[in-house]
């Protein structure tokens, strides 16, 4: 009944745990794809999940998949052959119960107007009022919705879930993070697939792929379905090339969902950036932090890449 995809880079023991992880399950997935984005001449991960593989109450297959965790995902859809498609990164353990839950509320859907359905990550959550970043985002009313979970359309930028505090039941989402999501097999027939634009390590590419599908699809989030995320440190870039993408691929996306751009949204986009600008050339001087000062290099030159792009005619492709 459900395919999990799970991309994966040089995390062999977190890829062992969440098999370990899923064959605990109430409701097991017919199959694991396990895409490994590591190059051919290294084998840890393959050969740990070959060692794990024998007695697993669902089929466990392995492929070999380069270029990001986009193009990976992209390779494990077209592998799937489940009526359900659930993305669940190594580094996240579902309670025993997550995918029995979430079946559940698909087969309630007698109308089969729900795509996808994320879990709840219990150890993600924080307050927004313990934010000092989204203090301010509240006081210059930089955003037009504060919604964990929403899409700002005006600004483009999405409000993080993760300020969604512990709940029951369900909550209509506009995106859904690709850590812990389960998407109906008709979402996916119908030609959906992560962007190629999004190269390497991903940013933003789950929540394209989400208002993609959120024109016709409902979204929800399942306040009982829920996993602990592990962050686990490997397979991450530097400072420097997420400041670039948080720029960049946040234009990607909300050029591609709003399209055309308003004068207005233009306009709400620019001061957001500029403010993240100061507030993180703030941070640097006052925290002496090296990782601020590469991210606010990478951010300007995102800000730059923009600037060409607009009179070159275009986003330069693979951000």
């Amino acid at each position: 009944m459900i395919s999990v995809v799970t991309p994966t880079l040089r995390r062999p023991a977190e890829v062992a745990a969440l098999i370990e992880n899923l064959g605990r399950q109430t409701l097991p997935p017919a199959e694991l794809i396990v895409i490994d984005g590591a190059p051919l001449h290294e084998m840890d991960t393959e050969e740990r999940v070959r060692r794990t593989s024998d007695g697993l109450p669902f089929q466990l297959r392995y492929l070999r998949y380069g270029g990001g965790t986009a193009v990976q995902r992209n390779a494990g859809i077209d592998a799937a052959t489940g009526q359900f498609i659930a993305f669940i990164d190594d580094d996240i353990r579902l309670q025993p119960d997550f995918l029995e839950k979430v079946v559940a509320l698909f087969g309630a859907d007698t109308n089969r107007t729900i795509g996808g359905i994320t879990g709840y990550r219990t150890t993600d959550h924080f307050r927004a009022e313990e934010s000092e970043r989204w203090r301010w985002y509240r006081r210059l009313r930089l955003l037009r919705t504060f919604e964990p979970g929403r899409y700002d359309f005006q600004t483009g930028y999405p409000v993080n879930a993760n300020m969604q505090p512990p709940f029951t039941g369900v909550r209509s989402v506009d995106f859904m993070s690709t850590s812990c999501a389960v998407w109906r097999r008709e979402v996916i027939d119908a030609g959906l697939r992560f962007d190629p634009f999004f190269k390497d390590f991903g940013v933003l590419e789950d929540a394209h792929f989400s208002l993609r599908a959120g024109r016709r699809w409902r979204l929800l989030q399942c306040g009982d379905a829920r996993c602990e995320h592990l962050h686990a440190p490997g397979g991450r870039v530097d400072s420097r090339r997420l400041g670039y993408k948080a720029v960049v691929n946040y234009y990607y996306v909300f050029r591609d969902i709003c399209a055309p751009l308003s004068p207005a949204q233009q306009f709400r986009f620019w001061r957001f950036q500029a403010f993240e600008i100061f507030r993180i050339a703030t941070s640097a001087v006052r925290r002496w932090r090296w990782a601020d000062v590469m991210e606010l290099r990478g951010r300007l030159a995102g800000m730059s890449t923009l600037v060409r792009a607009r009179f070159a005619g275009g986003i330069p492709f693979g951000s």
